[in-house]
């Protein structure tokens, strides 16, 4: 053979023998490994026909979407291979966890987050070398295994969203790395072991939604290192211990949902870079203390339903990165400081006692109920001003969705966007008042309200298909009710989570519910209630209205997940709500009787054109130039009831027309209601918007004593023919606020228009 074949050769084999011995590089054993573990999550894409090192035939991923990554990594020098990282993020595995992984020697990383894995923890595992163990988000049972004690390495160790039970192992405390370890979402129960005071590696602690005993204990202040603690729901008593000070590290603070007696605000001075401080439902009484002014880096301040009294600081003006402030819940007082007025951050003042008046949104503060608490009178303040068109025995809200019709029960619709901190009047007699932000919310889209956009298990479209969610606390108020006895229906359809098996096992929202100020539901979990995902529940409360209100509360108590299937699913969600007076009956079986809608639509307009045509005939003669001062007594208005009805007529209904006919007469047309609110207003759903009319009180009484006129000339001659206006279908309002709401008398706008 020549020389230069020989070399060809020689390549030639080299190249091949390059190629075969980069094939088995990652030793046989892991290679078998591989296939067990595979084998035992339930792995099917693996190809090992491919080199598991090399990142083809299923063994990574090119492009790795957040949240559902799939890799296996290697470690790799001239001779061999070792695996080092199986990551597996909602890959839907339905195994359970492998004990073969302890035939991987250099693996360090295992997260197998968000699959469907059951079973226990193996306990091999304590003999390895792990660094991370991530394993949230799967419905395992048992414990933690004694044996993770062995895993001098391991720094994090994250089992939140899973089916765990039982104490902690006392022998966690001597792990001497770990600075992450999440326990949230579990059945834990008993105190936290005392060992627990020797990790003092720790940098995120979060043990929310558990059944946790005791007090939080004093030790967490060795934790020096600690960024984050998370102690929401967890079953642990109060109060926070003084030496949380120490802690001069912490970032993100969130503590809420403790048992046990009041206590005072904590001392928080050496917290100087708090980011999110949340301090909910901790029982703590007295003044909102000057410190919270000092923590300049906060985006997220929430001491929403504890005790607190007194004014808000001065000192807080100094927040300029806040981003959302709750004080929901409390007993604050004094005045609304202006400053708090104009920020453009989200703040929540609702049930205080502040001397606040005027509306309740004023830009994005929640002034709803604000100044309630002593109010003997139960109407919220900031509804004073309303004027309602007649008493109600009902409402009916199809939450987060658009009108429905179910069982002949016509729903409204409640499609409002909101907010963290928000407020939201309807057209008719219903208010809700929505308090919580999402915390580190992974939904699409970032919404209060949401619509389920996948077959439901059953066929229960219409009222449940939407729902309107709140990461803390949302109200739904009923107001101008007639007192007495009512039931009260609420609708709900878990939607959020899909109906097949992985979902069943790992995600659970969980709430309470309180009509009237008395919890009537507690933990109440709707997949349970339902017996199942997407199927339709309702449950029925009897409620006595005193004082014309009604107030249905949801409430989220720190449990559950939060996390599943994406972070910033939880808190309350409700589908519908129908409230009924006992004694009410629709107008077909022989309840309330009036005029017919058309007839008084009719009146309106004739009423309205001699009106017009009178004061004409006044301008005419210059007598619109006076500016006298003419009030709108109820009395005089009155007057112009026909006498012949006697007293056979409901007044509040009369005074709604009276006042709507004054309305359609002002000479400003952004004064005068459209058609369609006119309709809804004598339907009985709307409310009669104060009467603002022109500012000549003779015009004034101008317009009464035409319509006076009208109506004795109706009485003593008649109307020559016939007028009806024919109403085919239903009428449904869909005027806008602007149409509705009346223009203060003080406005710039009236004090322009001469």
């Amino acid at each position: 053979m020549l020389p230069h074949q020989l070399h060809f050769v020689s390549l030639i084999v080299l190249c091949f023998t390059t190629l075969a011995f980069g094939a088995t590089r990652l030793p046989n054993d892991e290679v078998e490994a591989l296939r067990e573990i595979a084998r035992t999550l339930g792995k099917t894409t693996w190809d090992f026909n491919a080199d598991p090192c090399g990142q083809e035939g299923g063994w990574a991923n090119k492009y790795q979407e957040k949240g559902s990554e799939n890799a296996v990594t290697c470690v790799c020098n001239n001779t061999v291979c070792h695996v080092t990282s199986i990551v597996l993020k909602a890959q839907n595995l339905q195994g359970s966890l492998p004990p073969e992984l302890t035939r991987l020697p250099q693996l360090e990383q295992i997260d197998l987050t968000r699959n469907y894995l059951s079973g226990t923890i193996p306990k091999e595992w304590g003999s390895m070398k792990l660094v991370n163990i991530s394993l949230g988000g799967n419905p395992l049972t048992g414990s933690i295994p004694i044996e993770f004690v062995n895993i001098s390495t391991l720094k994090s160790l994250v089992v939140e969203f899973c089916h765990l039970s039982g104490s902690l192992p006392p022998e966690l405390g001597s792990l001497p790395a770990i600075e992450r370890l999440f326990l949230s979402s579990n059945n834990f129960t008993g105190e936290l072991p005392a060992t627990f005071v020797e990790l003092t590696s720790l940098k995120d602690f979060r043990i929310s939604d558990n059944q946790f005993t005791g007090k939080i204990p004093d030790f967490i202040q060795n934790w020096t290192k600690l960024e984050r603690l998370v102690i929401q729901g967890s079953g642990l008593s109060g109060p926070i211990p003084s030496g949380i000070s120490l802690l001069k590290n912490i970032i993100d603070l969130r503590i809420s949902d403790l048992s046990g007696n009041d206590t005072t605000f904590p001392s928080l001075t050496s917290m100087k870079g708090l980011n999110i401080l949340i301090l909910s439902s901790c029982n703590i009484v007295g003044q909102l203390p000057d410190q919270l002014g000092e923590m300049t880096n906060l985006n997220t301040l929430d001491l929403s339903f504890n005790k607190l009294t007194g004014g808000i600081p001065p000192s807080v003006v100094s927040l300029s990165q806040i981003d959302v402030m709750f004080l929901t819940g409390n007993a604050l007082t004094g005045a609304v400081p202006d400053w708090l007025l104009t920020k453009s951050a989200r703040i929540d003042l609702s049930y205080n006692n502040f001397s606040v008046h005027g509306s309740c949104q004023q830009q994005s503060v929640n002034l709803f109920g604000s100044s309630s608490m002593g109010n003997v009178s139960g109407m919220v303040s900031c509804l004073k001003s309303f004027r309602c068109p007649e008493t109600f025995e009902y409402f009916h809200i199809n939450c987060g969705g658009d009108e429905a019709t179910l069982n002949g029960i016509t729903y409204a619709g409640d499609t409002d966007a909101a907010s963290s901190a928000s407020y939201y009047q309807s057209k008719s007699n219903w208010a809700f008042s929505s308090t919580g932000k999402f915390t580190e919310d992974g939904r699409s889209p970032k919404s209060y309200t949401w619509k389920n956009t996948t077959k439901l298990t059953e066929n229960i479209q219409g009222l449940y298909t939407e729902a309107r969610l709140s990461p803390l606390s949302l109200t739904y108020y009923g107001f101008c009710l007639r007192n007495g006895k009512y039931n009260v229906d609420l609708h709900f359809a878990e939607i959020m989570f899909t109906a097949e098996k992985e979902n069943i096992s790992v995600g659970r929202r969980i709430f309470d519910v309180y009509i009237q100020g008395t919890r009537v539901l507690k933990d109440f979990n709707i997949e349970d209630e339902a017996d199942g995902l997407g199927k339709a529940t309702v449950k029925n409360f009897p409620a006595e209205v005193n004082n014309d209100t009604m107030e249905i509360r949801f409430h989220w108590a720190g449990k559950r997940t939060t996390g599943i299937p994406v972070k910033g699913v939880y808190g309350p969600l409700i589908s519908a709500i129908s409230v009924t007076h006992v004694d009410y009956k629709p107008p077909s079986e022989g309840g309330k009787s009036g005029t017919p809608i058309g007839t008084v639509i009719g009146i309106i307009a004739a009423v309205a054109s001699v009106i017009i045509l009178v004061l004409a005939s006044f301008w005419w003669k210059g007598c619109l130039k006076r500016k006298d001062a003419v009030g709108l007594e109820e009395g005089k208005l009155l007057e112009l009831v026909d006498p012949r009805l006697g007293s056979e007529y409901k007044q509040d209904e009369v005074m709604a027309m009276i006042n709507v006919a004054l309305l359609c007469t002002n000479s400003a047309p952004a004064l005068r209601p459209s058609m369609s609110t006119i309709v809804s207003i004598l339907e009985g759903k709307s409310l009669v918007p104060e009467v603002v009319s022109d500012q000549s009180g003779l015009v004034y009484e101008m317009k009464r004593k035409a319509m006076k006129m009208y109506f004795k000339d109706t009485a003593e001659n008649g109307i020559s023919g016939s007028q009806s206006m024919s109403i085919d279908g239903p009428w449904t309002a869909s005027s806008s606020a602007a149409d509705l709401y009346p223009i203060n008398l003080e406005s710039d706008y009236l004090m322009n228009r001469n």
